[in-house]
């Protein structure tokens, strides 16, 4: 029997089971998409958890690594101040101990002066018994003169008080000569002190404008930013580049102070590119300061290679155009040393010549003479002598190195190379407008110099040479002594120096010639 057949059922009866079965599938089809709706709530649920979990742990090691560089920070920053506290404390300490070095110094100069004051009482209570005995030798002679020569008491006051003069001026006249030696022995250290005061109270301007570079600002705001946080980049600039930073109230302006040219024109240099550039931190100068300091560096010897070659000199070591370069950056007085030393060079080369010469050597000597101020900053002594050891060094000709010595007399003359530098140098320093000096004042400090000469009684003529640096005097033969010839020296060179002003120091020569004039016949 057929399914059919067992399942006889009439219209009603399909449809029924029909709704019956399509009833139960649709809650089937209902739990299966329930079942489905749970198990993916479940898995997000659960898969939010887990992202939770790892955000959390992230956030942890995101916590531990900013308190470990925290606390890095803290650390490095109380390190350095360390370090700052121990530096202040040690130029305290080097301050302490040159204060006490001075007052030491201070102390054992009242001692030599309470000695040399007691040898100078000692000295004078012998003067008046030495005084005292001369009165009664005195009165002696008069007396012993009256009696032999029968001569009134006025004449033989008369005769007496000249032979007292004659023997008071020779007598003055060994005094001051030995007076002078001995003051010529301590001039080097009396003259230091004597300068160092000078420069204190009068050279400020000079020494301001000599050793000071200004740099223009566009807005004082950029001056917090040179400064830096604590004042790092201003600390990081001066130690980079050796220079002081001075920053003040002055609007608009930055001063960089430095004795040694070249690393006040490094610093000048940098700090603009710094302005320019804007990034201003302790890497950004180092990077700019050691970038500035190549260029200086070949800036300096294509300086001293072009010297050479204006010069007309055959080229020169390496080590020598390198230093010579860096006079570029030196100034004597307004006027520029490495052009003061090319016109020295082609001054002595022209004297040279006329007197037959090598020209070549005197070129050279010339150029070089004033190589020695390139290296005082770094040295103590003449400029002269410290440049002629480094040429020596060098390898450079003997007759060179005595020339550059012996430009300003401190070592004899081998060689008529220093006595020609020597010309050439005052020629160049002193003539008309070579260190911001008029015409008229020049000519008017000369005919100042005669004018003086030509005041003193017994002078026949005055002649003013050198460019001014030496004042020449002939006396009258029969109206001035050897011995007054010695004292109106002296007389000239104190008038001379109360009177006048002008650079360096002025030679004063007195001539007194006696001529013997007879005929043949």
């Amino acid at each position: 029997m057929s399914l059919l057949a067992a399942f006889d059922l009439s219209d009603a009866g399909w449809i029924l089971l029909g709704g019956a079965f399509g009833y139960a599938y649709v809650r089937y089809k209902e739990r299966v998409r329930r079942q489905q709706l749970a198990d993916a709530r479940r898995a997000a649920i659960e898969s939010a958890k887990r992202e939770a979990e790892a955000l959390l742990r992230e956030a942890r090691v995101a916590a531990n690594e900013e308190a470990i560089k925290l606390r890095n920070q803290a650390e490095l920053a109380y390190v350095t101040r360390q370090q700052e506290i121990a530096g202040a404390e040690q130029r305290l300490s080097q301050r302490e101990q040159l204060i006490n070095t001075q007052l030491e110094g201070f102390l054992q100069r009242e001692k030599n002066i309470q000695s040399q004051q007691a040898a100078l009482d000692t000295k004078e209570c012998a003067l008046e018994k030495a005084r005292a005995e001369t009165d009664a030798l005195a009165r002696e002679r008069r007396a012993q003169l009256a009696r032999l020569a029968n001569l009134s008491e006025a004449d033989a006051r008369a005769q007496f008080l000249q032979e007292c003069e004659q023997a008071a001026l020779r007598d003055a006249n060994e005094l001051s000569r030995r007076i002078l030696s001995d003051a010529k022995n301590r001039a080097e250290e009396q003259a230091k002190r004597i300068v160092s005061l000078a420069i204190q109270r009068y050279a400020a301007q000079h020494t301001y404008e000599t050793t000071t570079a200004t740099i223009t600002l566009t807005g004082d705001e950029i001056k917090g930013r040179i400064i830096g946080r604590e004042g790092r980049n201003i600390r990081a600039f001066e130690a980079l580049t050796g220079v002081t930073v001075l920053i003040d109230d002055t609007p608009g302006a930055v001063v960089l102070s430095g004795f040694d040219p070249v690393r006040r024109e490094i610093a000048r240099e940098a700090m603009q590119r710094l302005i320019l550039d804007g990034r201003i931190h302790p890497t950004r100068i180092e990077e700019v300061v050691a970038k500035v300091k190549e260029e200086m560096d070949e800036n300096v010897r294509k300086a001293g290679e072009d010297a050479i070659f204006r010069a007309g000199v055959p080229p020169l070591h390496e080590d020598i155009a390198q230093m010579l370069g860096k006079l570029k950056f030196r100034m004597s007085f307004s006027q520029n040393v490495l052009d003061h030393s090319v016109e020295v060079a082609h001054l002595t080369g022209l004297m040279a010549a006329e007197l037959g010469l090598c020209v070549a050597s005197a070129k050279r000597a010339g150029l070089l003479h004033d190589l020695g101020k390139a290296l005082q900053q770094d040295m103590e002594g003449s400029h002269a002598i410290i440049g002629a050891e480094f040429l020596k060094r060098l390898g450079e000709a003997e007759d060179i190195v005595n020339g550059v010595a012996s430009h300003h007399d401190e070592v004899p003359h081998t060689c008529l190379w220093g006595i020609l530098v020597s010309a050439a140098d005052a020629i160049s320093a002193s003539r008309p407008g070579a260190r911001s000096e008029t015409m008229d004042t020049y000519v008017k400090r000369l005919e100042n110099l005669e004018k003086i000469g030509l005041s003193f009684p017994g002078v026949d003529k005055c002649y003013a040479v050198q460019a001014g640096r030496e004042l020449r005097v002939f006396v009258q033969p029969e109206a001035v002594t050897d011995d007054q010839a010695a004292a109106l020296a002296r007389n000239l060179c104190r008038k001379i120096e109360d009177e006048m002003q002008y650079p360096g120091q002025i030679r004063v020569t007195v001539v007194r010639e006696t001529r013997a004039v007879e005929f043949a016949k």
